[in-house]
């Protein structure tokens, strides 16, 4: 038998306001249909005055844990994937905690941009697999509104806010592709292609900078390195993209998405898509995707899925689970 961290609950959260893409029209040489076309994003969402990553995280896991029919008790970590956590410190996971009641257990930070929540699942499969937790709250949390320049139209209008969460539970499986759960991760990163995507600031540079991209860079490596990834994933896994049910990747741009099923040989009929109601909410975005695919009745328990992204560092990675 082998011990498989299998997802027992999921849920997510939205900011109530909804930015569509006329609204910057009045402050920006832009418009709804320069947007539409070269990213596919109609709307999305940002944080109110005071809203914060952590609320948002707190949330979402609540309506994960509801959808799993636990409590804050039954956990025994959470891993909280973000790169614009509330503060410096305390890590916003522990923030998560102390909202949820959580008196017990773990809970830390992963930063790997728009891939963190790969690196999160990952993680926390790891800390599954291993016997250190039974039941793990994986969670993709952004407040990408606070990093934007709003003078800037080729980024500040891709970015949205939102949180995503699951409950990772364990579960023994037979040790064949047929298990429910996590069956196969696969984590990258190259630090010399920093200057594609960052910040330019920082605690060490006392600025709290803004989102800097040269897109047709980012694009270029983000198709590549998607679809091998996810093919890395699933030949550890012993299966093959005829076997993939869903592909549910990071809603960063449509071309990307349609670029890597693509390239995978896959349909756009197997691609659970949200960026057009949701825009790049970064770490946010695949358990989002996850998670309005199943209240959409598109995945369903058994389906075998691939997620796979790509962010700033450049850090990219995919897992294959069958739900």
């Amino acid at each position: 038998m082998t011990r498989r961290a299998v997802i027992a609950g999921i849920g997510h959260y939205l900011p109530e306001r909804i930015v569509e893409n006329a609204e910057f029209e009045a402050t920006l040489d832009t418009s709804d249909e320069w947007i539409r076309s070269r990213s596919g994003i109609e709307r999305r969402h940002f944080a109110a005055e005071g809203e914060t990553t952590s609320n948002m995280a707190t949330k979402a896991a609540q309506n994960a844990l509801a959808d799993a029919g636990m409590t804050a008790d039954d956990i025994d970590a959470i891993v909280v994937a973000t790169s614009t956590a509330d503060l410096t410190f305390p890590s916003a996971a522990t923030m998560v905690q102390a909202q949820l009641g959580m008196t017990k257990g773990f809970a830390f930070d992963v930063q790997a941009v728009c891939a963190g929540f790969v690196y999160a699942l990952s993680n926390a499969n790891a800390l599954v697999a291993s016997g250190q937790a039974d039941k793990v709250l994986v969670i993709g949390a952004e407040t990408f509104s606070k990093i934007m320049d709003w003078t800037d139209r080729s980024t500040c209008v891709l970015f949205g806010d939102g949180a995503g969460a699951l409950v990772l539970e364990a579960q023994e499986g037979a040790g064949t592709s047929d298990d429910r759960g996590i069956l196969a991760t696969d984590l990258n990163s190259d630090g010399r292609f920093k200057d594609l995507l960052y910040v330019d600031g920082g605690v060490s540079t006392q600025n709290t900078g803004h989102l800097r991209m040269q897109g047709n860079q980012v694009f270029r490596h983000a198709v590549e390195k998607l679809a091998s990834t996810a093919q890395t994933s699933l030949e550890r896994a012993g299966l093959g993209a005829d076997d993939v049910d869903w592909i549910v990747p990071h809603q960063a741009n449509i071309r990307i998405i349609q670029g890597t099923a693509k390239k995978m040989g896959l349909p756009m009929d197997k691609v659970v898509v949200t960026v057009q109601d949701h825009g790049n909410t970064s770490a946010a975005s695949i358990p989002l995707a996850l998670s309005v695919g199943k209240a959409r009745g598109q995945i369903k328990q058994g389906d075998l899925i691939v997620t796979e992204a790509i962010g700033g560092g450049l850090a990219w990675g995919s897992v294959v689970l069958r739900w």
